[in-house]
């Protein structure tokens, strides 16, 4: 087992009291967002993930008709915004899979928002700007999320998250 350090303006640590909270983060990330992005989404099935979309998508001023579900069974859903959200779902896919052969390439080097679900699945060069964010299952219904940023444009999101929250990067932040 190898472990990484981080640089400490690369990781933060957020703990969100119920769904609501989830989808409020995500709507703040979403809302400070300018520039394309690629947001890796780890954690076990039940743990936030879709819900923190869902606040994205909000964020990203997708029109509130739209009804953000996980795309587990038609792989992705695209969405228009500010920028275009393409929600990616890897769960019913093999481990090690080749982005290129899905046609996923576009979408993870293009001029959206590509969040994708159970990113595990891919190689761990398929993108190396991007924004991982970790989710774990609390207790009730706390989640613990950890996003760590691997690039400019991800660091950036997370300062910027700062200011927008009023924290430091050595306290958590609290949703």
């Amino acid at each position: 087992m190898t472990t990484s350090v981080y640089p400490k303006d690369a990781v933060r640590t957020v703990t969100t009291a119920g769904a609501e909270e989830t989808r409020e983060l995500g709507g703040w990330l979403g809302r400070l967002l300018s520039t394309p992005l690629v947001i890796f989404l780890l954690g076990e099935l039940g743990s936030g993930k879709t819900m923190f979309v869902q606040g994205l998508a909000r964020g990203l001023d997708v029109p509130p008709h739209y009804y953000i579900t996980s795309p587990s069974y038609t792989l992705i859903h695209e969405y228009p915004g500010r920028l275009t959200l393409h929600h990616i779902d890897l769960y019913r896919l093999d481990v090690d899979l080749d982005p290129e052969d899905l046609g996923l390439n576009e979408l993870l080097h293009g001029n959206g928002v590509a969040a994708v679900e159970w990113a595990d699945r891919l190689p761990s060069d398929a993108v190396a700007d991007r924004m991982e964010i970790r989710f774990e299952i609390g207790a009730g219904d706390h989640r613990t999320l950890q996003l760590l940023a691997y690039g400019q444009a991800a660091t950036s999101l997370l300062k910027a998250l700062d200011r927008f929250t009023g924290s430091s990067p050595a306290e958590p932040v609290r949703a």
